[in-house]
């Protein structure tokens, strides 16, 4: 016999799990106090101040998600937190900073550019959360906004004494405008997640890394200022690079040329 039916008040509810991952998310929570630290500093005019905020944030953004997969405390809390810490310091936080320091001048057309700033990042963000294990772990598609985020940031590092005419600020346009073009673009970025840290590597990698911290300490301006936008370049280099190796993968070796050379004579002479 069937059974009377059950009332949507005695069916089991789902129960969400309380607490969380302590040490991924104090990672994510640092990343969200370097964007409101960033935009505070920046809304006083301590440019030199608020942009390194920004560097430190894609720091700690690059820990939490490590720190969470190497201890196995990945959590949906820990990846919608994450999320929104981003939007904060690589989206909000970059856009007020650029915005007061270069292009106030502009009036409604700086604010406009740096409301583009926001939309790309957002827009960055909730594409990476959808397509999260379906693209090739070993690239981003689009510039992540972290590495974006740093490009105008490093830009205000070296120089923080801005621009107050409209002539100079209208370069700050394409400062602005091309990394959050290639945010939102399909071009696709060297990703450093399956680097592993375990592996054993030679000794020449220990060497590279500490000629980087010597020229971050020597020169931190134009070291970090050459890591952004070298990065932000090399997606095109290796565009670049692929397409030449494929031109050269499909021109014909020069004994494939002497055999087509033959064959075409050898049907000259039937004929």
């Amino acid at each position: 016999m069937l059974g009377p039916h059950r009332r949507h008040t005695d069916v089991p509810q789902r129960r969400f799990r309380r607490g969380v991952y302590l040490l991924p998310s104090l990672m994510t929570l640092g990343n969200l106090f370097c964007g409101y630290a960033c935009v505070i500093y920046a809304m006083r005019g301590e440019y030199a101040v608020a942009a390194p905020f920004v560097g430190i944030a894609m720091v700690l953004d690059t820990l939490d998600g490590r720190i969470a997969r190497l201890t196995g405390t990945t959590s949906e809390f820990g990846l919608q937190f994450d999320s929104l810490a981003d939007i904060v310091s690589f989206g909000i936080a970059p856009a007020i900073l650029t915005f007061s320091w270069g292009l106030t001048s502009l009036g409604n057309w700086g604010w406009a550019v740096g409301f583009v700033w926001v939309t790309a990042a957002a827009m960055r963000l909730a594409r990476f959360n959808i397509q999260a294990g379906s693209v090739d772990k070993r690239y981003f598609v689009g510039m992540p906004s972290p590495a974006a985020a740093t490009v105008p940031a490093s830009t205000i590092f070296a120089y923080p004494s801005g621009f107050q005419e409209p002539i100079g600020a209208i370069p700050v346009l394409a400062l602005v405008l091309v990394p959050a073009f290639l945010m939102v673009s399909t071009i696709k970025f060297r990703s450093f997640k399956t680097f592993d840290l375990q592996a054993r590597r030679s000794y020449t990698v220990l060497l590279v890394i500490a000629l980087l911290i010597a020229f971050v300490s020597a020169h931190p301006a134009l070291a970090l200022v050459t890591l952004s936008y070298g990065y932000m370049s090399s997606a095109f280099v290796e565009m670049i690079m692929a397409r030449w190796h494929h031109g050269k993968a499909e021109m014909p070796q020069p004994q494939n040329v002497y055999a087509i050379r033959k064959t075409e004579e050898r049907i000259t002479n039937n004929e």
